[in-house]
């Protein structure tokens, strides 16, 4: 049977224009209330931003083969036990008869802080995907086939972004590939990597800029991150997990 994508990229496009416009509303309110956060703060406190995202992949759930399965986004049920620490709390949760199916990581960087930002996130994409698998290792979600751990970034498409970094490392050299590049690179190269190392199932970097309020537009940096390829690899999963109960 062909996989489902769930018409992802019509989809995709409203998530976009959704993370902008949630955004905007939030600041807007702060600003009739008369507590506006420092900085990008104030579009991001409402934490709704990307609902949009999640709601693609719960449909990818339930058009491959799990209309039934235990889908969680609510806080009190998205927590998993760790091993360096007693529990993580994620974005979203699939479970089908007691198994973990699917474990999903959302998140987003807008500038203009992207170096600070940047690090914070690869150290916890890098952590927390450590940190479930060897929970799996020692039996944490029980004997079941690996679920799939999936990564999703949005960034946002500015001249902060994709102009180019250095950075200073006076011992040795820097790997090629982050020499004088863009934070996009960076984040792109991130994605490949966690993907590359096995630490995530698959993951999607991709970038919009504060336009798409309107018109939902956003790119993939490269074909392994891209959406394409990580809703083709989530709903073959699910599918696989279908066939499989």
């Amino acid at each position: 049977m062909a996989l489902d994508l769930a018409d992802y990229d019509r989809k995709a496009r409203e998530a976009v224009m959704a993370f902008w416009g949630g955004r905007e509303k939030a600041r807007q309110k702060q600003v009739e209330a008369g507590t506006v956060d420092q900085g990008e703060r104030a579009g991001v406190t409402a934490g709704k931003n990307m609902d949009g995202f999640i709601a693609l992949v719960i449909d990818l759930v339930k058009a491959n083969g799990l209309a039934h399965a235990s889908i969680h986004q609510q806080r009190a049920l998205l927590t998993l036990p760790g091993y360096f620490r007693p529990t993580k709390l994620w974005d979203l949760l699939v479970l089908n008869e007691g198994r973990l199916i699917a474990a999903i990581e959302l998140k987003s960087q807008v500038g203009p802080s992207f170096g600070n930002n940047f690090n914070n996130r690869t150290e916890e994409a890098i952590g927390t995907s450590h940190d479930l698998w060897t929970a799996y290792r020692e039996g944490a979600f029980g004997k079941h086939p690996r679920p799939l751990v999936a990564w999703i970034m949005l960034v946002e498409d500015a001249p902060g972004s994709r102009s180019p970094v250095r950075d200073t490392s006076p011992h040795f050299p820097v790997f090629p590939e982050f020499q004088e590049a863009s934070y996009l690179k960076r984040y792109d190269v991130l994605g490949q990597r966690l993907v590359q190392e096995q630490l995530y199932t698959t993951a999607a970097v991709i970038t919009s800029p504060r336009t798409a309020v309107t018109t939902g537009e956003y790119s993939d940096l490269s074909e392994m991150t891209s959406l394409k390829t990580f809703v083709t690899s989530f709903a073959g999963h699910v599918a696989a997990e279908a066939a499989r109960a």
